[in-house]
C-alpha cells in the first residue's frame, strides 16, 4: 500500500530513542525526508546516522528542549529552511516522574505541564503556518492509554496528557479547513526505556522480581504481549498519511487491548 510519504518532510520529536524513534525509522522507509530532535545529542546523531545508513534517506537531527519554545520555532523554522516544506509533525516527549497522588509536589507538576502539553503546543504553533501555506498537513500526538484508564501511579501524566486530548480535538476543528488533520496515538504497555523503569519500582514495591512484574502488565492485555515501539509506530505513520485522510480530531488507542472500556 502506497501511503503517500515519499518525499515529505516530516518532523519526529524525541526520536532518539523509543516509539519515536521506531516512527523515524519507518518514515524513512517511506521515502520522506525526516527531521529529528532529543536533548540527548549523541544518542540522537547515532540514531539519524543509522537511518541514513540503513535507507539512504535525508536526515536532519539537531538537540532541541521540547520545552523551550523560542527554541523549537528555532528548529522548525531550519527544518524547513533545509526541506522547504513541513508536511508532518509528530510530536512527542518524555513521561513524568510515576508516583501517587500525595507524593507529587507543585515543581513536578509545572514540569508535567511543560513537557507533555506546552511542548505541543510549541511545536503546533510553529508548524501550522507551514502547513496552512502549502493546504496539507499531518499532525501526530503520542500520549498513552491513561488518557482513556488513568493508571495509578501516574497521576501527573494522567492529568497532563488528557488536556493534549483536548488540544487535538480543538485544532481538528480549527484547522481543518486548511487541510490539516490532528491525531493522537495513545500506546499502552510499550517496551521501552520509559516503561522499563516503571517496571523496576513497581516489582521493588510489590517484592516480586521484574519478569513477574512484566508477566502480569502482559496478561491484563487482550493479546496477551506487550507492544512494540513498531506496533505503535505503524499507526502513526498509517494517521500521517493519505490513507487516513478523513481521519482527524480521534485517539487512537494501540494497546493490545489493554483498555477496558467500550
Amino acid at each position: 500500500m502506497d501511503f503517500g510519504l515519499k518525499n515529505r518532510s516530516v518532523i519526529v520529536a524525541a526520536s532518539s530513542d523509543g516509539i519515536a524513534r521506531a516512527a523515524a525509522d519507518k518514515f524513512a522507509a517511506e521515502g520522506a525526508r525526516v527531521a529529528m530532535c532529543s536533548r540527548d545529542e549523541g544518542k540522537l546523531q547515532t540514531a539519524a546516522e543509522e537511518i541514513r545508513r540503513r535507507y539512504g534517506a535525508e536526515v536532519f537531527a539537531a538537540p532541541l528542549d521540547v520545552t523551550n519554545e523560542a527554541a523549537v520555532h528555532g528548529f522548525v523554522e531550519e527544518v524547513g529552511r533545509q526541506f522547504g516544506a513541513i508536511d508532518v509533525c509528530v510530536t512527542n516527549a518524555g513521561g513524568p516522574p510515576a508516583k501517587m497522588f500525595l507524593e507529587t509536589v507543585t515543581g513536578e507538576w509545572q514540569g508535567a505541564f511543560d513537557l507533555n502539553l506546552m511542548s505541543v503546543v510549541h511545536l503546533a504553533r510553529a508548524v501550522i503556518p507551514w502547513m496552512q501555506r502549502q493546504r496539507w498537513g499531518r499532525i501526530v500526538t503520542i500520549t498513552s492509554v491513561s488518557v482513556r484508564q488513568p493508571i495509578a501511579d501516574l497521576i501527573y501524566s494522567n492529568t497532563v496528557r488528557a488536556g493534549v486530548l483536548g488540544l487535538v480535538k480543538s485544532l481538528s476543528n480549527e484547522f481543518g479547513q486548511d487541510g490539516i488533520t490532528v491525531n493522537n496515538v495513545a500506546p499502552g504497555c510499550t517496551a521501552t526505556a520509559r516503561l522499563n523503569s516503571l517496571i523496576q519500582k513497581r516489582a521493588l514495591s510489590l517484592d516480586i522480581s521484574e519478569e513477574e512484574y512484566k508477566a502480569r502488565l502482559a496478561a491484563e492485555a487482550a493479546l496477551k504481549r506487550l507492544g512494540q515501539a513498531e506496533d505503535v509506530a505503524d499507526a502513526i505513520v498509517w494517521l500521517a498519511s493519505e490513507r487516513a485522510s478523513f481521519i482527524t480530531g480521534q485517539t487512537l488507542l494501540v494497546d493490545g487491548g489493554l483498555y477496558k472500556g467500550l
